[in-house]
Parts: structure tokens; sequence; C-alpha cells
């Protein structure tokens, strides 16, 4: 089979980072929401179950099928929004899978009629180009920042890094992920203990439908779940050069986050900053074999789904050093690939540098995250710049 013969170690390693970076980085604000609406150990598991299906499934099969990268994440702003507002105890969980239901629901509709879209393609490509450096460049800055605290595992890690790009390009992540593991092995850092394997059971809620919820938690995670994961995620998918059915995508998503809601899927959408890992030069230098790095990243997330907390627990056994390393490092390509597109052209060259300062910024306003305001604020400066009076005769 094709797919086969498509598979590389780098691609696969790209895969794996990408399902590293996106759990070890947000899984504890998940955890926390749950338990913040009442879930029991078990609903818990029952969340790490439907979101590890639900994402890994979007990714694998259309993955597979259109033999392009499609990367499907849970909400990370969302989770936040369903933590602050759960912290209040005004929602009970069947009240929030009720408010995920609706959020699907919306999320569905937006898909079905191409408004988003149709919204995605009025933005200049350098305008989008500055949106993804900004939302990663943050990736970048932390694996510097984390030299403070983990001197010589960052450094091992980055020169490591820099002669794997040298030496063997292809297989430069793959080399750092052996050594920055060994070397944490070596200093005891690496925390497996107390890990049990066994399947979960997913747990069924019955939703429940209230006013309060809906306007409370079902209309926050939309706005921040279109506007701070889903257009960013669009921005990645195009700065990387693939052509994909967007509005089927975000279909997708929406009817898995549906059929899962019950069982713990809160919100899945595009994703930017793993979807970036799996469709640079890093995954594999032929951009039409990539797309086994998407579904080597599928297919250890319905595996994490189906063990549940117990992958969790081994992926968070990672030092955080070594994960928003092995981030920096393998996001490095897509970061500068993203700032030679958004600067290129005179004509957008300021708009874009605010579109990245903003995003990059991490502003949050309303609950909106900055992602939305960078494309909001160099929207704005390409209009006063750009826009002339129409003249008539």
């Amino acid at each position: 089979m094709r797919f086969l013969r498509d598979l590389s170690l780098s691609s696969f390693t790209a895969g794996f980072v990408a399902v590293l970076v996106g759990f070890t980085s947000s899984v504890a604000i998940v955890f926390q929401a749950a338990t913040a609406l009442g879930a029991t150990p078990a609903q818990i598991s029952s969340w790490m179950w439907a979101l590890g299906l639900g994402m890994g499934l979007c990714s694998l099969l259309p993955s597979l099928f259109w033999r392009k990268p499609v990367m499907v994440a849970w909400s990370t702003p969302g989770a936040a929004v369903l933590a602050t507002a759960a912290a209040s105890g005004q929602f009970t969980l069947a009240q929030a899978v009720g408010a995920f239901i609706v959020c699907a629901a919306f999320v569905t509709l937006f898909g079905i009629t191409g408004w988003f879209e149709k919204l995605m393609d009025r933005i200049p490509m350098p305008i989008a180009s500055a949106l993804l450096a900004g939302v990663l460049a943050r990736f970048g800055l932390d694996a510097f920042i984390a030299l403070k605290s983990a001197f010589a595992l960052v450094l091992l890690m980055l020169g490591t890094y820099l002669l794997g790009r040298r030496l063997w390009p292809r297989y430069a992540v793959p080399t750092v992920l052996v050594a920055g593991t060994l070397f944490a092995a070596a200093q005891g850092r690496l925390q497996l203990d107390g890990v049990q394997w066994q399947l979960t059971m997913p747990v069924f809620v019955m939703p429940e439908f209230t006013l309060p919820a809906i306007v409370s938690l079902a209309l926050p995670l939309f706005v921040v779940t279109m506007a701070s994961q889903n257009l960013p995620g669009v921005a990645a998918i195009r700065a990387a050069g693939y052509q994909m059915p967007i509005s089927r995508i975000i279909t997708l998503t929406g009817v898995a986050t549906l059929l899962l809601a019950p069982f713990g899927a809160f919100a899945l959408n595009l994703s930017a900053i793993t979807a970036a890992i799996c469709m640079g030069r890093e995954a594999h230098e032929d951009p039409a074999r990539r797309y086994m790095a998407a579904a080597s990243c599928g297919a250890i997330y319905c595996v994490i789904g189906l063990f549940g907390a117990a992958v969790t627990g081994m992926l968070t056994a990672f030092p955080r050093e070594l994960v928003v390393a092995i981030a920096g490092f393998a996001l490095l390509g897509s970061i500068g690939g993203g700032l030679a597109v958004a600067l290129k052209d005179d004509a957008h060259r300021e708009s874009a540098l605010i579109t990245f300062l903003v995003t990059l910024s991490g502003l949050s306003l309303w609950g909106i995250g900055s992602a939305f305001w960078g494309v909001v604020a160099g929207a704005i400066a390409l209009f006063v710049q750009q826009w002339r009076p129409v003249r008539t005769a």
C-alpha cells in the first residue's frame, strides 16, 4: 500500500513530537476544566478517550484519504474558558455537555455553509503567514528561555539540532528527541512511576440544555475555538502551500464533537502549532509525503484514546524543558518561512509586522486570544494604508 511506502522515520517522529507537544502543553488545563465541572476520575478518563479518538480519527482518516496532512486538536483556549467559567460552580457536568453540543452545532453550521472559509479567503497571504509566525514564535522563545532552568539539557539539544541540520537534515528532530530523552533519563528526570496500562471505558453523560450554560459556556467556547484555533489552523495549512477543503474539515470537526460530546469531547478544531510540525520540512523533504506525519499523529492519538490517562501520564513524564525545547527547534523552519512570506511584499510588510507582533504579544480581550486580534490589527493597518476613495465621473 502506498501509505506504507510513504512512511518514514522523520514523518513518524514528527507525528510523535506533535502529540508530545500538544498533550503536555495543555492536558493540565483539560484536567482542570473537567475537575471544576465535577467530573469523577472515570469521567476524566472518558474525556481522554473521547478527545483522543476524536482527534485521532479526524487526523488519520482524512490524511490518508486526501494524502495531505490534516491535523485536528482539542481547543486549548476553549479548555481555559471552561476552567474559568466552571470555577464559579454555577454549572454541572450535564449542563456543560449540553453547551458542548450547542457549540459543535454552530461549528458544523459554519462548515456546511462555507461561511468560515469565505472569511478566510479574504485574508491576504502575508497577513495569514504573519499570524502563523506570531502563534509559533512563542514556542521558539520558550525553547531558549528553558536554558535558565535546564541549561545542560537544552544546550545539548540545541547542539544536536544544529549538528543534525548540517549532517542529516531529515533526521535532525528525531536525533534531538533521542538525545534529550537519554540525557533526561540519565538525570533521573523521566517520571514513569505509577503508569498503569489499561483500556479506558467511555462514560456517557446525559446533556442538559440551559440558557445560562449556552450563553456563558457554548458561545465563548465557539468564539475562541473559531478565532484562536481554526483561524491560525487555516493559516498554517495555506502557509505550508496545501490546498484543502477547509469547509469539509470544519464540518468534520463539528460532527465529531457532536457525537463525542456526551463522553467529554468539548471542542475539536484545526491545529496550528502541531500542524506546523507535521507540515514542515522536518517531517519530510517531499511535501507530498508529509501526510504520513499527520497520519502517524492521528494513530498515536487513537492509542491515547484507548488507554486514556495511562498514556497521558507517560507523555507528561517528560521534563517540561525537554518538551518546550523540542517544540521550539521543530518549529524553527515554520517560523522562518512564515516571516519570509509575511515580510517579502513591501505593500503588506508593515501590516504583516503588526499582525505578527500583536499575535506574539499574547493579548487577550473579552476572552478572545491574540490570534484574532492580530488579524484585526493587521487588517486595520492594511485598510488605513491602502484604502483609496472611489472617484466618480
